[in-house]
């Protein structure tokens, strides 16, 4: 049997008046939680998670027609050295990160078609995951906490959304996990939190001049899907109409970057415009040269979205360090952290 060529969440390109956002509203359904016998049908798909354990409403889980693992996310990564790689372009974003001496680039191309990746690095067991609906890449260790036994776990890809965003499940106890707080949200491991990892999104190029000895995640199947390519064609250029539910700033629109860090977020607007925010100790920059995924089919192609860094000074040792962050889509960021501050730069005032 062939296998799908791609995820069923975006299958089409949008361009004119017609919103994404609209289009999405659309196609994502809220969830029929009961089958024709009275029993939810979820549990058919995942017969070990216990539904009862949970801090969610059910309702807030949408379904788009994918199932589980109809998304595959990748078990088995394979890795080729930075300088070998070929047919990925300079200015493309990988999600990189450095572990003791190692370190690695994940191609948001490869993720944006698998959404997971579980890895080790060193002796480290990491959970590489991307939302492309949010723009969330966000890095944990899929080693539970002492509490819940500290064992490694994999998961996988429940094919549902709340929020838009990416609901994962470990296969260890079949647990549902939201993918932009890291936290599982239904099933035995209910309020556990992986810890993350930090991470950068940064144009291919970069990292390759950073770590020369790095290594970059390649397709175990590079026909498996069409990689170099996106579904999300102008997707962070529309005005993002019908997401009106997620109260943001006037002049925010919902697909507009935010640098988000904890409880706080800054518009990549503002920070482009600046070039670096200070705050308590955090330190925020942008450097042109990244191209947007959600914007030209060929992403090699999509226009400069730059890259950011989130660091911050350790005086002790003269040294500074990456902070967790996300580059994230500003409603994502306001459907997680509703209380959380935004900062914005004020559009101007029209003028009569």
């Amino acid at each position: 049997m062939a296998e799908a060529r791609g995820p069923r969440r975006i299958t089409r390109s949008i361009a004119g008046p017609i919103s994404l956002a609209i289009l999405l509203f659309g196609m994502i359904q809220p969830v029929n939680l009961h089958a024709q016998d009275g029993m939810p049908y979820w549990r058919v798909e995942f017969p070990d998670t216990d539904f009862a354990q949970r801090i969610i409403d059910l309702k807030e889980i949408r379904s788009d027609g994918a199932r589980r693992d109809s998304i595959p996310p990748i078990w088995s990564p394979t890795f080729i050295p930075a300088a070998k790689a070929r047919g990925l372009g300079t200015l493309e974003p990988v999600i990189s990160l450095q572990i003791g001496p190692n370190a690695r680039a994940y191609p948001l191309s490869i993720l944006l078609w698998h959404e997971i990746v579980n890895d080790r690095v060193g002796d480290l067991p990491i959970l590489v995951t991307y939302c492309p609906l949010c723009n969330s890449s966000v890095v944990f260790e899929r080693q539970l906490p002492p509490a819940q036994g500290g064992k490694a776990v994999l998961f996988g890809n429940t094919g549902r959304l709340r929020n838009f965003d990416m609901v994962m499940y470990d296969r260890l106890t079949g647990s549902w996990w939201q993918q932009y707080t890291g936290e599982a949200v239904i099933g035995e491991l209910v309020k556990t939190r992986l810890k993350r990892v930090p991470s950068r999104v940064e144009a291919f190029g970069r990292f390759r001049a950073r770590y020369p000895n790095g290594q970059v995640l390649v397709p175990n199947d590079p026909s498996a899907r069409p990689y170099g390519s996106t579904p999300y064609v102008r997707m962070d250029s529309s005005a993002g109409g019908g997401l009106d539910m997620f109260e943001l700033p006037v002049g925010v629109r919902p697909f507009d970057r935010v640098v988000a860090v904890g409880r706080n977020a800054w518009t990549l607007k503002m920070l482009q415009k600046r070039g670096v925010i200070a705050d308590e100790g955090v330190v925020l920059s942008w450097q042109p040269g990244q191209n947007s995924i959600h914007d030209t089919k060929i992403i090699t192609f999509g226009r400069d979205v730059g890259n950011v860094t989130v660091r911050r000074h350790d005086a002790a040792s003269d040294t500074w360090h990456d902070v967790v962050h996300d580059v994230v889509f500003a409603f994502a960021f306001k459907a997680f952290e509703p209380d959380g501050a935004l900062y914005y730069d004020l559009p101007p005032k029209k003028t009569e």
